[in-house]
């Protein structure tokens, strides 16, 4: 079976090619590899007979406008190529909480896109993960002012990169669900404990403050917004066991 991934060659599109490349024919796409789906450039080559197509792209600029216009553009340019070439399963990571963070412009992007998956012909299935481990450094920056840093007290369940990475290679051998499927690791935690617990490995003299009213960038969270109701598939790799490995600590 032919599957593209776009997005192959970043953290989770890296990680899927390497899980599927041994049982399939994979194409690792993104601009450095000649596809770029926000103008189009070899989308129709590289989805040549391909069956199943894995979306893990993501925007090279945060600001409001421009990640809207990259989902917007290239969901709808990898969706119409995929219906010429006959994809039978068009798959996407999205985040938990997609749908409760429609004042932040990513979260609100990425709902766009989804909107844009759902209305298509093209079979699908969405997942949403939750935070990845890999994201604790750049959350504690954004929240850090001099020598304090101030994080969201809200709850969240993150999960280690590789266990995203395996079920979205399981759901490429699968029937489209037509749906969302949320995925988390196995603890809940207060997002301020999460970065205190990476601070901590990082031996950092940085000071955490866990607050309510902390924005996550720049938008307000309630307290349950980033973790799932009801997860379709639990890791059980534990933060405290990953972040001890030094690979894993960036």
């Amino acid at each position: 079976m032919k599957i593209v991934i776009i997005g192959g060659t970043g953290l989770i599109g890296s990680q899927v090619t390497n899980l599927l490349k041994n049982n399939h024919e994979v194409v690792a796409a993104s601009p450095n590899t000649g596809v770029n789906t926000l103008t189009g450039e070899g989308l129709d080559a590289a989805l040549e007979n391909a069956e199943v197509v894995i979306d893990v792209s993501n925007s090279p600029s945060f600001a409001d406008d421009d990640v809207m216009n990259f989902f917007t553009t290239s969901t709808t340019n990898l969706l119409e190529a995929e219906k010429k070439a006959g994809v039978k399963h068009h798959i996407a990571l999205s985040i938990v909480g997609t749908r409760k963070l429609s004042v932040n412009g990513y979260f609100k992007a990425k709902q766009a896109q989804e909107d844009l998956i759902e209305k298509s012909p093209v079979p699908y299935s969405i997942v949403h993960a939750t935070q990845f481990f890999e994201f604790a450094g750049g959350i504690a920056a954004g929240g850090t002012k001099g020598d304090e840093v101030f994080i969201s007290s809200s709850l969240v369940q993150p999960i280690a990169s590789s266990e995203v990475a395996a079920f979205l290679a399981k759901t490429a051998t699968e029937t489209p669900t037509m749906g969302i499927s949320e995925i988390a690791g196995p603890e809940k935690m207060p997002m301020s404990t999460w970065i205190e617990n990476y601070l901590s490995a990082m031996k950092s003299p940085l000071q955490v403050f866990g607050q309510k009213e902390a924005p996550y960038f720049g938008a307000p969270l309630e307290y349950e917004a980033l973790v799932p109701q009801k997860a379709t598939f639990e890791s059980t790799i534990k933060y405290e066991d990953w972040i001890v490995n030094p690979q894993n600590q960036r």
